[in-house]
């Protein structure tokens, strides 16, 4: 048994291996592929309590569901949304309704009493320090006497001055939504809503959970509008966000992989009039996508969902190694055995195979485990397609098993008839004019690294979210202020040097307001400062109680009996013991406890303006342990960074490629590498010139268009002056495959994947049309040295 055969069947078991681990994936272990858009975000050094605190703030939000149903009428409001909640009654396994409204509100308000004496308003704290003792009397009167003083929590003997009732009025102006008729109510835009919401059970990223919850949220949507026509319906959660990528991502492997392969298949046949090439390139690209996934699995333990769009995509390119071989095979004399064949050709085939490789492992060098998914299932899936070429095309192609169709007698005559550089006029003319057009397009070429530039929800996803955060009044989780202190106590006193700051910024408009713990749980310095105000301004023997005591009739027992039982509701408030109080269920994912030795809490913003971010940013300036936190530029500064540190490994991975090819074509090197280069520059300046913003998926696209360009500079360079069609015809089919499979892909929905697909489409059709124009003649070839 020859050597070439003993390959082919140790490969075959290779492949049977992958074949048996694949079944078991997908049948026995039912994968399902990761869909969590944060798996595309920078893995950079974080401290961890400020993770912790972006944790807390994402977490509070991503396992919810939040629905406002809304009608002209509140009756109509409550009828579509009892028809909404009927709906998904019986899924409580999926969607479990959180507490209601009413309950929860009445309960809250009990847990506080008896700190009530401590539980002070801003605004009535600021009247204590200033208003004389007048004030306070006629303030309890009206409240004893009039209908319209405001409200009153318990009896009047509780608050007679309404300082737990401004407090928790206080308290409620954080948010617009407020019970009724045992619902949730908020008002706007000329609608009354019922405010809904829900809890997953699942992870809002399971694949399984979207498929079932995004469905039957579009059921209950229907059963709300038929019970009244008129009902509004506006849904927000991560889920939904997550599941209408998946179902994007789901469409596109499709469309990329099928439209992809379909269109190789269609080339193969065009060029090969057989099935047996067809069958061969198919089963390379298979072969490939089969043995990344395994190797991927085993590496990671788990696949994302962009990663097989990708993938479907880019194994594309592995069809290369197969066109490369055949088109010499169809070009050869039929005498030549083709393991002797192969062998002529391997040192072009590994070189191309290693140039690919290094431009796949440039997008494994980012700090995106996304990304990193994605360079190793593509370079491994190379290696996959490469082998299969190696192993099993010789023993199975033969001197007469290929004829020409009609673009392989087609196309060689074309490319023969194509322009070459040299010292000419006409082709300097050119050169010239290319340049200027590349100046031009670079001088306009800007950049933009804003994350939200990379958003790609739906349109409708996206207007009910901002809608909803509008009415709800919703503080951003991604712009907030991280506070952090050696003990619980010095958080609180933090927070509230940073709410004095934040008070002239909600004057100014800046802000609506803010979210802080402390708002609930005051620092032990503040409650003791407040019940010193308190008994100082109005529990003395002759303050404002005693005064009261006399005007409404009443003896001086009572202002002590009154006065001793607002005394015992001050008990001293601690955060552990408030975060166990129904009152802290919506505020819990503000305090963010010990890590690391180190206490944290988070201080919210609602209404923020994002032209006052450099003010916000400002009013942290001074305040120890106090930190502004915008994920939003955080990352998008990130996404810079690395867009300029790629585009030194850009250039590192041309110097690293050009020493692997030298000692082959010594001074024909640079012929090698031009096309690919030249490309690069005009498409960046087609980037410009069409009014794109370069980031950084335009970078790694430029990456790994050297991984391929550079194979059609090998190709075309290793047949140098031999005079036959092959590397024309290899070039032109592998050109024309890439291009198909990366213009699906610029069609992406994922704005990241479009501007890659879009910068490799130009650049790859840029080096097809380029290429050519560096081939020397049979004597230019003869008079340059080449290592055998």
């Amino acid at each position: 048994m020859n050597l070439q055969r003993r390959l082919a069947l140790a490969w075959a078991l290779v492949v049977c291996l992958l074949l048996g681990h694949n079944a078991w994936l997908w049948l026995d272990r039912r994968i399902t592929p990761d869909t969590d858009i944060l798996a595309l975000l920078p893995a950079e050094q974080r401290d961890p309590v400020l993770q912790q605190s972006f944790s807390h703030m994402v977490d509070s939000a991503q396992q919810r569901v939040v629905v406002l149903v809304g009608a002209g009428e509140w009756d109509e409001a409550v009828r579509a949304a009892q028809a909404f909640r009927t709906t998904l009654a019986p899924h409580t396994a999926l969607l479990a309704p959180d507490a209601a409204s009413g309950e929860a509100q009445a309960n809250w308000l009990a847990s506080l009493q008896p700190h009530a004496t401590l539980l002070v308003a801003a605004e009535q704290e600021k009247q204590l320090r200033e208003q004389p003792q007048r004030f306070w009397v006629d303030s309890a009167l009206a409240r004893l006497y009039s209908a319209f003083s405001g409200p009153k929590l318990g009896s009047f003997r509780d608050d007679p001055f309404g300082l737990f009732a401004g407090w928790a009025q206080e308290r409620a102006g954080e948010t617009p939504v407020r019970p009724r008729d045992g619902e949730l109510f908020v008002a706007g835009e000329g609608r009354e809503y019922v405010l809904l919401t829900f809890t997953l059970a699942q992870s809002a990223f399971s694949l399984s959970n979207q498929e079932a919850v995004a469905p039957l949220l579009d059921k209950a949507s229907q059963a709300a509008q038929a019970a009244v026509p008129t009902a509004e319906v506006i849904k927000a959660g991560v889920i939904l966000h997550a599941a209408a990528a998946g179902r994007q991502a789901s469409r596109e492997i499709h469309t990329i992989g099928v439209g992809s392969m379909l269109g190789i298949v269609l080339l193969t046949w065009l060029t090969f009039r057989s099935i047996k090439p067809v069958t061969l390139t198919v089963l390379a690209v298979g072969v490939g996508f089969l043995g990344a996934l395994s190797l991927c699995w085993l590496l990671f333990g788990r696949i994302h969902l962009l990663t097989l769009v990708f993938g479907a995509s880019l194994i594309g390119v592995a069809q290369d190694y197969g066109i490369y071989f055949l088109c010499h095979r169809l070009g050869a004399d039929p005498a030549l055995d083709s393991p002797r064949l192969l062998r002529r050709l391997l040192p072009g085939l590994g070189l191309t195979l290693l140039a690919a490789v290094i431009g796949y492992m440039g997008l494994a060098l980012t700090p995106f485990p996304g990304l990193r998914h994605m360079a190793v299932f593509s370079g491994l899936g190379l290696v996959f397609a490469w082998l299969t070429v190696v192993c099993w095309f010789p023993a199975l192609i033969h001197g007469h098993s290929l004829r020409a169709g009609p673009l392989a007698r087609g196309y060689g005559a074309f490319v023969k008839r194509w322009p070459r550089l040299s010292g000419g006029l006409l082709p300097m003319l050119v050169v010239a004019v290319l340049a200027g057009f590349a100046a031009l397009g670079l001088s306009r070429l800007d950049v933009n690294d804003d994350i939200r530039s990379l958003q790609s929800s739906p349109p409708e996803l996206v207007r009910d979210q901002i809608k909803l955060g509008k009415l709800l009044d919703a503080p951003s989780p991604v712009q907030y202020y991280l506070v952090r202190g050696a003990t619980s106590e010095q958080v609180l006193q933090r927070e509230e040097a940073l709410k004095r700051r934040l008070d002239s910024l909600v004057a100014e408009g800046d802000i609506a307001g803010y979210q802080a713990l402390s708002n609930w749980v005051p620092s032990q310095q503040a409650q003791a400062a407040r019940m010193k105000l308190v008994e100082d301004k109005l529990l003395g023997a002759k303050g404002p109680l005693a005064v009261l005591g006399q005007e409404i009739g009443e003896d001086a027992g009572w202002a002590a009996e009154t006065a001793a039982h607002l005394r015992s509701t001050a008990a001293p408030m601690q955060v552990d013991a408030f975060l166990k109080t129904p009152a802290a269920e919506p505020w819990r994912h503000l305090w963010i406890g010990e890590t690391e030795g180190v206490h944290a809490s988070i201080v919210a913003l609602r209404g923020m303006r994002y032209v006052a971010i450099p003010q916000l940013a400002q009013a942290a300036e001074g305040l120890a342990g106090v930190q502004w936190v915008d994920k939003v530029g955080g990352i998008s500064s990130v996404l810079g960074k690395y867009r300029a540190y790629m585009g030194w490994v850009v250039l590192g991975a041309y110097a690293i490629v050009f020493a692997v090819l030298l000692p082959r074509y010594r001074g024909r090197t640079w012929r090698v590498l031009a096309p690919t280069l030249a490309a690069s520059i005009l498409a960046l300046a087609l980037l410009g010139l069409t009014g794109q913003h370069l980031q950084l998926f335009h970078v790694l696209a430029l990456m790994l268009l050297l991984g391929v360009g550079v194979d059609y500079g090998i190709f075309l360079q290793e047949d140098s002056g031999h005079g036959d069609d092959a590397p024309w015809l290899a070039v032109g089919l592998s050109a024309a495959s890439t291009i198909l499979s990366f213009g699906l892909l610029a069609l992406s929905g994922t704005p990241a994947l479009r501007a890659f697909g879009l910068t490799m489409l130009a650049g790859t059709a840029l080096v097809w049309l380029i290429a050519p124009c560096f081939i020397v003649n049979k004597e230019e070839v003869h008079a340059t040295p080449v290592l055998a």
